[in-house]
């Protein structure tokens, strides 16, 4: 049994999503018949049964300036509740496979989801009620069940995939053809676009392939911000939600696994009716495919693939990401538009476009940043120092010439503009109360009306039709990346079922079982690949005992983060017939390891350690950076598992070698 809940200090349900179970449940136990012989709606179910949790809680921080942060009932449910500004959000389990860490885990994903989908609305209680409670019950139902579907795509891909349970990119390991596509990328297909009529304004800053989760090819513009891990990854999840993957179609039998061959030529499976008939006309043959890698070995699997409903690729998703510009500095959830084009089931071609006026966004986060800033300092008592300084004077003129600007594009600014006259009013003249604790209701006021314009100009549901790449425009992109991976895609989709496998390492390092190396500092990872179908047939046989490495795989990184969290960068233990370690190191630019120090441990109520939730790695090369200022810090994780029977000696020193071995290969660029 499985919940998660978003609602406001009201006890006004904001978002919700329930497994069958859990809702089955609410049926029996609400879905009793009113007199006009009617169920109660769902909804109203899940509000009277949280209601009293929810008022519980803020009455807690209303009356001792502390709440809730888990707890569980006599019947085993497992409660997490977190508190963002005036939402709160509660996962629950009963089934006893999620534990507190997970459920955090889960509130803080679908928190960065809620700000990827609605940018800086996130940062106005009022507004974030009306974008996630809108009033029209269809409009609702469709929201919810967008952000239901995107929570369990999160929840399936961290259950299945390698690259999400430790949150970091993992790459196709294949340079050339790795290398082929970004120059398309950039000089055929980002060109194209960025000098096309047809783009009705918007520029291409970052294009890239995702063959299933795993990242083809990856090409930024030269004016672009540099996309960070949790961005990528949210979005990689977007795109699994859109266009989801059939990664458990492995039918082929033992028999036909041993008759396939795992030798450096590979032969890609024939193509459907249609594309043999096209390739026939063309006079073409099967594409061959030669290894040059001997690192790298291939086992073939037969390919069935479904189709499924595509969205209409026009229509471009709006998304808000992070922005950093080198002399202006971070700017949080700028608006994107995000352009998803299924090439074929599996394969899909990303573009994320810089939307005119991007610069209004940036003022008003500007503006937004100074206003907080007094709030805070009003809070503090520390209001009556600055009527006078220079800064807020500077913002005040600014923020004048602003106001007009927006109105000048037709931007609705009445109320925005009465509320900044009544700030003057009380900040600025003498009759007014100036900078003190009464000018909090002004201050807050201009903040929930700063987002008001941000939602105007940037929502989703106020994008303009016109406002979009041209369709001709589009249907070309989609012709062009069909035509340059048509000999390849058959490829590709075996390829990221066994981008590695423990075949070629097995030799240099006998007893290793699985490894998972991660480059934090780019958001990379590298990991032989864990097939647990009762059908696939792999180096760890098929059905229960990959099951149980997958196991023991998923148990190491949930082990390795609790003593993370508390501080520690080595971790090794013995589990049963296995041996199981974990390494947090750091390097200099040129591969050198640097000294270790103690990292800082984090309190039980932190965010969970991770790239997507909190870029907590962000956070703690900037603090080993303070003793290595004229270095570029890299951080990187190992995580191992051995048989039990080898000597820890050998353990470690595999672990050493294997960190070397895989040292190049994350050094491929992907820029």
């Amino acid at each position: 049994m499985k919940c998660l809940l978003v609602a406001n200090e009201n006890a006004e349900v904001l978002f919700y999503w329930t497994d069958s179970e859990f809702e089955q449940r609410i049926q029996e136990q609400y879905g009793v018949f009113h007199e006009e012989g009617e169920r109660p709606a769902f909804e109203d179910s899940i509000n009277t049964l949280f209601a009293p949790i929810i008022i519980s809680c803020s009455t807690m921080v209303d009356r001792l300036g502390d709440g809730y942060t888990s707890f569980t009932t006599e019947n085993n449910h497992k409660y997490v509740l977190h508190q963002f500004d005036e939402c709160l959000y509660i996962a629950v389990n009963r089934d006893g496979d999620e534990t507190e860490e997970d459920l955090k885990r889960k509130i803080y994903v679908m928190r960065k989801h809620i700000e990827i989908m609605f940018g800086m609305v996130t940062l106005s209680s009022a507004l974030l009620r009306k974008a996630l409670r809108p009033q029209d019950t269809e409009q609702r139902k469709h929201l919810w069940q967008k952000l239901q579907s995107v929570l369990e795509t999160s929840s399936r891909l961290r259950e299945q995939d390698q690259s999400f349970l430790v949150e970091a990119v993992e790459r196709l390991i294949h340079p050339t053809l790795c290398e082929q596509c970004i120059v398309f990328l950039e000089r055929h297909l980002v060109q194209q676009i960025n000098s096309s009529v047809e783009r009705a304004g918007e520029e291409v800053l970052h294009a890239f392939i995702l063959v299933h989760t795993k990242l083809l090819a990856f090409y930024s513009s030269r004016n672009a911000s540099t996309l960070t891990t949790s961005d990528l990854l949210a979005l990689i999840i977007l795109v699994q939600d859109l266009y989801p993957s059939k990664m458990n179609l492995d039918d082929s039998s033992p028999e036909e696994m041993e008759k396939t061959s795992v030798a450096d030529v590979f032969y890609t499976p024939e193509s459907s009716p249609p594309d043999r008939e096209s390739a026939q006309s063309r006079g073409e043959s099967p594409p061959v495919f030669q290894f040059v890698d001997p690192d790298i070995q291939m086992a073939e699997d037969s390919l069935k693939t479904l189709e499924v409903p595509t969205p209409d690729p026009s229509a471009p998703f709006r998304v808000f990401l992070e922005t950093t510009l080198k002399n202006e500095g971070l700017f949080p959830m700028m608006p994107h538009s995000m352009y998803c084009f299924p090439l074929w089931p599996g394969i899909t071609l990303v573009l994320l476009t810089k939307i005119p006026n991007t610069h209004i966004a940036m003022s008003i986060y500007i503006y937004l940043e100074a206003f907080v800033k007094l709030e805070k300092r009003l809070c503090e008592g520390h209001g009556a120092t600055l009527r006078g300084q220079p800064s807020f004077q500077e913002h005040r003129s600014k923020l004048d010439r602003f106001i007009k600007t927006l109105a000048s594009m037709d931007i609705q600014t009445g109320q925005l503009q009465n509320v900044w006259a009544d700030f003057k009013n009380k900040a600025f003249t003498r009759s007014g109360p100036g900078f003190t604790s009464e000018l909090l209701p002004a201050c807050r006021n201009m903040k929930t009306q700063l987002c008001g314009v941000y939602r105007q100009c940037f929502a989703a549901e106020c994008m303009s039709g016109s406002q979009r790449l041209a369709p001709r425009l589009q249907e070309r992109v989609l012709n062009m990346a069909q035509e340059k991976l048509m000999d390849f895609k058959d490829f590709l989709l075996v390829k990221s079922k066994r981008n590695i496998t423990m075949v070629s390492y097995l030799e240099e390092f006998p007893g290793l079982i699985h490894f998972i190396y991660v480059d934090r500092s780019g958001g990379h990872m590298i990991a032989p690949s864990l097939n647990v179908t009762d059908r696939t047939v792999s180096e760890l046989g098929k059905g229960p005992l990959a099951h149980f490495i997958k196991n023991k795989v998923w148990g190491l990184v949930g082990t390795a983060r609790r003593y993370l969290q508390k501080g520690y960068t080595t971790v090794t233990y013995r589990d049963g017939d296995y041996f199981c370690s974990y390494f947090l190191w750091f390097e200099n630019e040129s591969g050198y390891k640097l000294e270790v120090i103690d990292i800082p441990s984090l309190p039980d109520d932190s965010a969970p350690i991770g790239m997507l939730a909190w870029d907590y790695y962000r956070k703690l090369l900037r603090y080993y950076n303070r003793s290595h200022p004229s270095e570029v810090v890299k951080c990187y994780e190992l995580l191992t598992v051995h048989l039990g029977v080898i000597p820890t000696e050998y353990i470690l020193q595999h672990c050493s070698q294997l960190a070397r071995k895989l040292w190049e290969p994350t050094r491929i660029p992907l820029l």
